[in-house]
């Protein structure tokens, strides 16, 4: 049996806290989302293990809940644009021509404008929901996955397989998710959890200026927008809510490492 590295472990223990948290929200926290119980920024104690925020809400509820919907708007996220990027790349690749050509310089043209000033100017003209920011981020993030999947897609069309399959009469779509989609899986795996951390700071930038999640939910951006002031008189609360996306980010990123590791052997092909 092949041992896990700790690095791997220690991601995976962090990355396995966070989303357990997240699905038993509803279990874990001992308030409710918005449930004042006590005095502004009271310090950690029994009844509060990491004290309370701005307006006397119970911060490990807070984070909990905030968890909760951070994770779940990211990974919507995260599958949409990955659902949307590579299916379109693979297309592209495949059909080749004028097609490629629209496809890709349509990317080009919304890569060219940074994607946060782009989501703020959509998000400033429509109402902001959860389903709207997943659709949002979900959008503007498939243009990265769009050039990495055609990248890999173009290499991968010229393979004999491909173009037995091709001889076979084998349909496009059969092509794509039968050849190229399972030798495509090695820089998709790295590249969807570098993509969902992004999806995480996006959200929590989006929230922490105020176009991001909407109270009455609670998000980890908006959780250290909230608290901000307190870093003055050296209270605590903003960074707690940091040091969780950080913490976040390093622990997906070990995990997305290792998977890759242990899938470089599909970089051959099929044999």
């Amino acid at each position: 049996m092949t041992r896990i590295p700790l690095p791997a472990l220690i991601g995976l223990f962090f990355t396995s806290l966070y989303f357990g948290a997240a699905i038993f929200a509803s279990w874990l926290a001992p308030y409710g989302m918005a449930e004042i119980v006590g005095d502004s920024w009271e310090p950690a104690s029994a009844a509060h293990w990491l004290g309370t925020d701005t307006i006397g809400r119970d911060m490990l509820s807070r984070m909990i809940w905030g968890g909760q919907t951070t994770i779940f708007v990211a990974a919507a996220a995260t599958m949409l644009s990955f659902g949307m990027g590579s299916i379109l790349g693979f297309f592209a690749a495949v059909k080749g021509g004028w097609v490629d050509q629209v496809l890709s310089r349509l990317v080009d043209l919304m890569m060219s404008i940074p994607s946060l000033i782009s989501a703020l100017v959509v998000l400033s003209v429509l109402p902001v929901s959860l389903p709207v920011l997943i659709i949002v981020m979900g959008v503007l993030d498939s243009t990265r996955v769009f050039r990495l999947s055609r990248a890999v897609a173009v290499d991968i069309t010229v393979m004999d397989y491909v173009e037995a399959a091709r001889l076979r009469g084998e349909k496009q779509m059969w092509i794509i998710f039968r050849e190229i989609l399972p030798n495509a899986l090695t820089p998709l795996v790295a590249e969807m959890g570098l993509r969902f951390i992004f999806a995480v700071l996006f959200i929590s930038t989006l929230s922490f200026l105020g176009l991001g999640v909407q109270p009455p939910l609670a998000d980890w951006g908006g959780i250290v927008k909230e608290n901000k002031e307190g870093i003055v008189y050296g209270i605590s609360a903003a960074l707690i809510p940091a040091f969780a996306i950080a913490s976040l980010a390093i622990s997906v990123n070990l995990v997305a490492d290792w998977v890759l590791n242990r899938t470089t052997s599909l970089k051959g092909g099929r044999g």
